[in-house]
């Protein structure tokens, strides 16, 4: 498990960016296979610094659900408790949303399932498989996991969010533009 833990947090590096880059629109283009994704904006319980966290969720009632696999000791999990005011960064944008604990909540089993079927890939590397285990083997596979429900509450100009990176596709518009035209200047030349 602590192997696959640094493999996701190598991995949520690579997805945050591709975020901020303006891929947030194709983050549910397949949530069969890469899952339904959303990144948390949350603050260090101890250091007081802003971090960003891709998880998997699913949608119930308005309110968006995802799990801390890693159980009680997950960073991101322990923060969002600590200040339960974060915004969630969706593919239709950002969101300020209130964070709590719901692993009491009585539908847990139900959405834990949910949280897992719309995380496309992971509940498999995981071992999981959400679609055919049965409720008792599905709650003893979990049992550890910690259960989040965020609503959100008002959406938020994006401008230190989701695509706040696009523009840099312009120079690199530019830079492969340029070394076209000076390629097709060199052949004709």
């Amino acid at each position: 498990m602590d192997a696959l833990r640094r493999v996701f947090r190598r991995m949520n590096r690579s997805m945050v960016l591709m975020w901020r880059l303006g891929f947030r629109r194709i983050a549910g283009v397949w949530p069969g296979g890469f899952g339904r994704l959303m990144v948390i904006e949350h603050t260090g319980r101890s250091t007081g610094s802003s971090y960003r966290t891709p998880v998997n969720y699913t949608v119930d009632s308005g309110d968006l659900y995802c799990v801390a696999a890693f159980g009680q000791r997950t960073d991101w999990y322990r923060n969002v408790l600590a200040d339960r005011t974060v915004a969630v960064w969706l593919p239709d944008g950002r969101w300020e949303a209130s964070a709590e604990e719901a692993s009491d909540d009585p539908r847990r089993l139900d959405l834990v399932r949910g949280v897992l079927i719309d995380s496309g890939f992971a509940a498999p590397l995981f071992g999981l498989s959400p679609r055919t285990m049965n409720d008792e083997q599905l709650a003893g596979a979990t049992e550890g996991y910690r259960l989040v429900r965020f609503h959100p509450d008002r959406k938020q100009p994006s401008a230190d969010g989701p695509d706040d990176l696009v523009w840099m596709w312009l120079p690199v518009a530019g830079a492969v533009l340029a070394g076209c035209l000076a390629a097709r200047r060199r052949r004709q030349g």
